[in-house]
C-alpha cells in the first residue's frame, strides 16, 4: 500500500497489532501513546522487521498535543493517508456493581457499592470524551492532510455493545453508539472530497483493561466471563488479530466503494438472542 498511517492508542494490545500486520504491507506507520515507552516499543518491533514506524507522544483529548505529533508524522513520513482512531475505554465511576436495580440497592452501604443514582459524572464524563472527542479531534488534525487526495480513509472504533447495549456500563455502550453514529456522519460529510470513513465493532477480546473482570487469577472465567462465552456463538473471546483482516479491507483501496459501514467482528455475539 505505501500509506502513512497514523493509530491512537497503538501501545495497547488491539492496535498495536494491527499497527505490526499495516506495517507489514509496506506502509509507514506513526504509532501515537499517550506514553513514549509504549510507543516506542511497538515501533521497535516494526523496525526490527524491516518496517518503517516511529512512536509519537499523543494526547487525543488535547489538539495541542495532537498537532505537534502530526509535525513529527509529516517530517517523518509526509501528509498522513490514514488514521486509526484506536484510542478509548471505560471508567469504574461510569459503572454499576450489578446489572439489574433491586430495591434492596437503596440500602447498601458498602465500600465501592455504585447503583444507578451514584454514578459519578466526571466518571462518565471522562468515557464519553475519551472515546468520542478522542476519535473527533485526531480527526480533525489528521484528516487535513487526506481532503481532496485519493485512497484517504479513517477507521474508527466502536463496539459491539453500541447495538445493544451492555450491563453496568451504561456510559461506554452510550459513548461506543456515538462512535457508529459519528463514523456515519462523517462518511456523509467527507464524501465528497475522497475520505472514506468506516468502523470496526469487537466484541469481547482479552485486554489489559478487561482482564480481570472476566478472568479469575488461575485463569478460568469469572461469572461475567462465563456469561460472556455463553452469549457467543462462536464460544470463545477475540484474539487480536482476528482484527487483521478487516483493518486490511478497509485502509485498502479494494474498499474504495465502501464507507459509513461498522463491521461486527464478535463472535456472533450481536446476532444471537440467547434462545
Amino acid at each position: 500500500m505505501n500509506k502513512t498511517i497514523v493509530l491512537t492508542g497503538a501501545g495497547g494490545v488491539l492496535c498495536s497489532t494491527m499497527a505490526i500486520a499495516l506495517a507489514k504491507q509496506g506502509n509507514k506507520i506513526a504509532v501515537l501513546d499517550l506514553r513514549q515507552e509504549a510507543a516506542d516499543k511497538v515501533a521497535d518491533v516494526i523496525n526490527s522487521s524491516g518496517g518503517k514506524a516511529i512512536g509519537v507522544v499523543g494526547n487525543v483529548l488535547e489538539k495541542d498535543s495532537l498537532e505537534n505529533a502530526k509535525k513529527i508524522v509529516n517530517k517523518a513520513f509526509g501528509k498522513v493517508d490514514i488514521l486509526v482512531n484506536g484510542a478509548g475505554g471505560n471508567h469504574p465511576l461510569g459503572t454499576t456493581s450489578n446489572p439489574f436495580f433491586a430495591m434492596e440497592d437503596l440500602k447498601n452501604k458498602a465500600e465501592g457499592f455504585k447503583t444507578f443514582f451514584d454514578l459519578d459524572a466526571k466518571g462518565i464524563e471522562f468515557t464519553f470524551n475519551l472515546n468520542f472527542l478522542g476519535s473527533l479531534i485526531p480527526t480533525q488534525v489528521f484528516a487535513v492532510d487526506m481532503v481532496g487526495r485519493k485512497g484517504c480513509s479513517i477507521l474508527n472504533i466502536s463496539s459491539m455493545n453500541a447495538f445493544t447495549p451492555l450491563t453496568k456500563i451504561p456510559a461506554y455502550s452510550g459513548a461506543k453508539a456515538a462512535i457508529s453514529n459519528f463514523t456515519q456522519w462523517l462518511a456523509v460529510h467527507f464524501s465528497k472530497v475522497g475520505i472514506r470513513v468506516n468502523a470496526l465493532a469487537p466484541g469481547f477480546f482479552l485486554t489489559d483493561q478487561n482482564r480481570a473482570l472476566l478472568t479469575n487469577e488461575d485463569g478460568s472465567l469469572t461469572q461475567r466471563g462465563q456469561q460472556i462465552i455463553d452469549q457467543t456463538p462462536m464460544e470463545r473471546y477475540g484474539t487480536p488479530e482476528d482484527l487483521i483482516s478487516a483493518t486490511k479491507f478497509l485502509c485498502d483501496d479494494a474498499s474504495a466503494f465502501v464507507t459509513g459501514i461498522v463491521i461486527p467482528i464478535d463472535g456472533g455475539f450481536a446476532a444471537y438472542s440467547g434462545v
